[in-house]
Formats: structure tokens, sequence, C-alpha cells
């Protein structure tokens, strides 16, 4: 699974990276909880929740239905 999840983060990185961020697969826990650390100019946006949560984790549940959430290291 965490090729699978690689694979999804490697298709949204240019988006981010558009942006001046990217990001970074960190884990995919047990529970199939997929966790990332937001970089760059990501890493410190107001719109940060919402890239996650409206964006990448979106993106990330259509693609590997198995994840149950995307979360935010530090």
């Amino acid at each position: 699974m965490r090729d699978q999840v690689q694979k999804v983060l490697d298709e949204i990185r240019p988006m981010l990276q558009r942006d001046g961020g990217d990001v970074e697969l960190v884990e995919v826990t047990a529970g199939n909880v997929v966790k990332v650390r937001l970089q760059g100019a990501c890493g410190s946006c107001p719109g940060a929740l919402m890239t996650l949560k409206g964006g990448i984790e979106r993106v990330m549940k259509q693609r590997v239905p198995q994840v149950v959430a995307v979360e935010s290291v530090r």
C-alpha cells in the first residue's frame, strides 16, 4: 500500500511545487492513516489544512480506498 500512496503523492506533487510547496510521505500506519510532512510554502501556509484535507486526502481516498485519513506531522 505504501507504493500506491507514494504514487498518488508523486501525482499531486507538481501542483504543490507550482505554489512553492511540497509533500513528503512519512509513514502509512497499521490503521491505514497516511502521515505526511508539508514542506516549503505548504508548511507555513494558512490554507495548509484545506490543502491537506480538501486536496491531498480527497484524492488519496479516491485512488487508494483503504486509506482512512491523511494527517500532517512536523
